[in-house]
């Protein structure tokens, strides 16, 4: 008997099924290839809001957890996917500078701001009110860690590239059937495409459609992230990552002329020197109207589960979650509210 099918192998996915193998259980996943959010994601990992210098929701438990949790994976995958990596938020104005010393002065922020302001040294930069330097950052390359996460599932005969079928789904009492194969629970990750999930598609998964470049840069020299109204971020050999957009509207994973131009407008806002365009990317995060997860059972189907709406920040989010998750499920410790699934469907049974 399987113990978690899980369907969708992007960074939520990857993170319960990490949990439950390392917890000597048996995994199926599905994950067909159909949403691309995980794989072009900028993969930034940064424990404060920087337009509002704000904590990030558990920021603390998330920055300690995905730090051990991604240093055991790169070493059982025997791939690098996690950079450490400084990021420094350009300041534009003095009030920004002070606004930053207040942030720094906070308990729950001190860890993460750097109370000293770091000068430009950057040539093709302007800055004149300096940086404000976020510790414990970096990023990781979701690409490379999904990617290869699949691969190592296929070697142990635990992936399946198949589209996933709702319909083949049969409850028994104590389990589920899945095309006569006997599962104990299924986990459902499947990011954006839960739209299409008939068991949990009336949850209010949003969607916020995010874009992001690829653009070669030979004369920045840039080695940590800068951040700005854009982020710009380096990737090797002069290649940056220039991001991102966010539009509410489209649904969409086509990229569009008008957020290129935005984030090209942008990127000349912020450098001086001369950038080609290599690669333009497209996909739909999944987001939530009270920004915070939806983790939980299902109201009818003991045996379902939900794992999503990770957001912009799953790369932090995804081991907090998977793990409190995984100790609902296996050792009935309650999930916190602020993620629970039935905070939604307690409010409509009131309504």
């Amino acid at each position: 008997m399987i113990d978690y099918l899980i369907v969708g192998c992007g960074i939520a996915g990857v993170a319960f099924a990490e949990q439950a193998l390392r917890a000597s259980k048996k995994v199926l996943v599905f994950d067909n290839n159909s949403q691309p959010s995980s794989k072009i994601a900028g993969g930034l990992y940064n424990p404060v809001v920087l337009k509002r210098f704000s904590e990030v929701w558990k920021a603390s438990e998330q920055v300690d957890l995905a730090t051990i949790f991604y240093g055991v994976l790169e070493s059982k995958l025997q791939t690098q996917f996690d950079y450490k990596m400084p990021i420094y938020r350009r300041l534009a104005s003095i009030e920004e500078q002070n606004n930053w010393f207040a942030a720094a002065d906070k308990p729950n922020l001190s860890r993460f701001l750097s109370t000293h302001l770091v000068p430009n040294t950057f040539d093709y930069i302007s800055a004149p009110y300096h940086y404000g330097e976020v510790l414990e950052t970096g990023y990781l390359d979701v690409k490379t860690l999904v990617t290869a996460y699949a691969a190592y599932l296929n070697s142990i005969g635990s992936f399946s590239a198949d589209a996933f079928d709702y319909k083949a789904i049969q409850f028994e009492e104590d389990h589920v059937l899945y095309n006569d194969v006997k599962v104990k629970h299924i986990v459902f990750a499947e990011g954006f495409g839960l739209h299409a999930n008939p068991y949990f598609n009336d949850l209010p998964l949003d969607g916020t459609k995010g874009e992001l470049l690829h653009v070669r840069i030979p004369n920045l020299n840039l080695d940590r992230v800068v951040k700005s109204n854009i982020f710009v971020l380096p990737i090797g050999n002069d290649i940056y990552k220039v991001g991102a957009t966010y539009d509410w509207q489209d649904k969409s994973n086509t990229p569009t002329e008008e957020a290129k131009k935005e984030l090209i407008d942008n990127l000349k806002d912020l450098i001086s020197c001369d950038f080609e365009v290599l690669e333009h990317f497209a996909g739909v995060r999944p987001t939530v109207k009270d920004r915070r997860p939806l983790v939980g059972k299902h109201p009818i189907h003991d045996t379902l589960f939900v794992l999503n709406g990770l957001g912009t920040r799953g790369v932090m989010l995804a081991p907090y979650l998977a793990l409190q998750l995984y100790n609902c499920i296996e050792n009935n410790i309650p999930l916190e509210n602020d993620i629970n699934v039935e905070r939604i469907y307690k409010k409509r049974a009131k309504s």
